[in-house]
């Protein structure tokens, strides 16, 4: 009852910032310019971005079957992607307590797949879509310093990535730290985690597919957000596209909100502004891929509804399981839709 109540709480918290930033944005905009946008959206181009997205779901489900693989973990390509598409749709669209993390543990599980193994391989695929946003990141500064000069901007950009890469450096080496230090129990997990993901990223048979999917993923988001914008009419570049858009997944990615909304449309307008998107403009593509993400997450609940694990499912019962392995919580941030 107390993990219910305490779950209840944090979705009351994320819904209330979710509607909170939304509203806070709408206050300076023309909300009947912004509807403009939305409806009459070139439905090709429209449909050109939806293509995009729900093409990632494969190449997400490659990336997690690589990294099972590499854990020991035969995963057949078809059951993955169907674990994949109902994870998104726990993710997107139920206001549910249990995110997809712990739904694609939960289905691992039914499979035979052990808990720890399940969570190894569902936390790594997740920081290993976030080494791939960071490289994009740091790729993009140069070409950031050269397009836009707002200083505060570029600071705020920066200091992201490069908190980003501290991060991700500091996870990845943790097993260099002193015995004494690593043997702690509140940092003993963390360091088998680094050095998995080490492991995968530098060691494992298929690195150089594993990490090339991580970064054609952030890529695949940024060409649907240039086609969602190019259907609304804004003037975005494919190259300031390519630059600004992992910054926004990166921020969306952050589990404070509902599915990220709120917080993709805050950073979308104050990314895409910087570009010379004007601010219903960058809102619309926002709130048009967040539409295409719903719409993902619909096949998945389809897919859900005729799966036949559905019987035996307990939300309760999936998140206590999860929660009782030490690497759940590296796992259990907010995958925007397929974006990450």
């Amino acid at each position: 009852m107390q993990s219910r109540y305490k779950h209840a709480v944090l979705f009351s918290v994320k819904l209330l910032l979710s509607v909170a930033v939304l509203v806070y944005i709408a206050r300076g905009l023309d909300l009947r310019q912004l509807r403009t946008h939305l409806v009459s959206v070139d439905p090709v181009l429209f449909v050109v971005a939806l293509a995009l997205i729900f093409f990632q779901t494969f190449v997400l489900n490659g990336r997690w079957e690589l990294i099972m693989r590499a854990l020991g973990v035969p995963l057949n390509w078809l059951a993955g992607w169907r674990i994949l598409m109902i994870s998104l749709w726990f993710n997107q669209v139920l206001p549910s307590s249990v995110g997809g993390d712990a739904v694609r543990m939960w289905l691992l599980r039914q499979r035979g797949v052990q808990w720890s193994e399940a969570v190894k391989g569902v936390a790594a695929d997740r920081f290993t879509a976030l080494i791939g946003l960071i490289v994009l990141m740091v790729a993009g500064l140069p070409l950031l310093l050269s397009r836009v000069s707002n200083p505060a901007a570029i600071l705020a950009i920066g200091g992201l990535t490069l908190a980003g890469v501290a991060g991700t450096v500091v996870l990845l080496t943790l097993d260099r730290l002193p015995k004494r230090l690593i043997a702690l129990p509140a940092i003993a997990s963390f360091v088998r985690f680094g050095a998995l993901v080490r492991f995968l990223l530098l060691q494992s048979e298929r690195r150089g597919l594993l990490f090339g999917s991580a970064l054609l993923i952030h890529l695949v988001t940024a060409a649907a957000c240039y086609a969602l914008a190019r259907g609304v009419g804004a003037q975005l570049s494919i190259l300031d596209a390519g630059i600004l858009i992992p910054p926004v997944v990166l921020l969306t990615a952050v589990p404070i909100s509902i599915s990220g909304w709120g917080v993709r449309e805050g950073a979308m307008v104050a990314c895409l502004g910087l570009a010379g998107v004007p601010s219903e403009e960058a809102l619309s593509v926002s709130l048009l891929l967040g539409a295409i993400s719903v719409i993902v997450g619909l096949v998945g609940g389809v897919i859900w509804l005729a799966s036949p694990e559905r019987g035996s499912y307990s939300a309760d019962k999936a998140a206590r399981a999860a929660e009782k392995e030490p690497g759940f919580a590296l796992g259990q941030g907010t995958e925007v839709s397929s974006h990450s």
